[in-house]
């Protein structure tokens, strides 16, 4: 294959992979968004909730087979690379994507059961805020090895370029979900949720971290000039 024909086909799944997590995004941020919520029926609010996981998953996948399958011209190894059903793969690129795949099936049940309003707090608790909890976890720790992927260390502040500021804000939105889901639960002694307040707010900053996490990796998937 030509590299300047390997090179389009590389970027212009790239720029799939992070339009589908911006458009997730920007659905997780309308939904939680008081103008929003307040004004729109609960149902609809929980329909776009779940298109937006359904981006998320979509993103996901694709962002799991660029780390199996061997994305260089030459068909070469990268270094340090492992073998995963004879696919070359960096072991904590592929583990982070791997990870924040499940996460975002569990998020594609939570936000499906929520849109059933006939749910009483036992099962809202059951269907929707467990997965939201595991959800947010897998999402937690993809995040983190994505960030000691991208930094070789197990934590440095400094983003220390592009790649690591889209690490970092992954890392912050995954914090901001998991605090969102913890707020979520709702008490069996009054049946209302935990905090309200603290849940929208953790889904609306998390959603825009990872917006503009994924709106920072588009000029990294960039076209690259052709090479003969």
């Amino acid at each position: 294959m030509a590299h300047h024909e390997f090179w389009r086909r590389h970027h212009s799944k790239g720029r799939q992979i992070a339009l589908g997590f911006m458009i997730g995004s920007a659905c997780f941020a309308l939904g939680s968004f008081p103008l929003y919520f307040e004004h729109i029926d609960a149902r609809i609010v929980a329909v776009t909730f779940f298109v937006g996981s359904i981006f998320f998953t979509a993103a996901a996948l694709g962002q799991l087979t660029d780390a199996i399958t061997v994305r260089h011209a030459d068909r070469g190894a990268r270094p340090r690379s492992w073998r995963v059903w004879g696919w070359d793969v960096e072991p904590l690129d592929f583990w982070a994507a791997l990870v924040q795949f499940v996460g975002t099936i569990c998020f594609n049940i939570s936000t499906g059961f929520a849109i059933d309003a006939a749910l009483d707090e036992h099962q809202i608790d059951r269907l929707v805020w467990r997965p939201d909890v595991y959800g947010s976890i897998a999402f937690l720790v993809a995040s983190y090895l994505a960030d000691v992927a991208v930094t070789r260390r197990a934590w440095r502040w400094r983003p220390g370029g592009r790649p690591g500021w889209i690490a970092k804000l992954n890392l912050l939105g995954s914090v901001a979900f998991g605090v969102s889901a913890a707020a979520a639960f709702t008490l069996p002694t009054t049946d209302e949720v935990a905090n309200i307040r603290l849940a929208n707010v953790g889904t609306f900053v998390g959603a825009v971290c990872f917006f503009v996490g994924a709106a920072l990796l588009l000029p990294e998937v960039g076209p690259r000039p052709s090479q003969a």
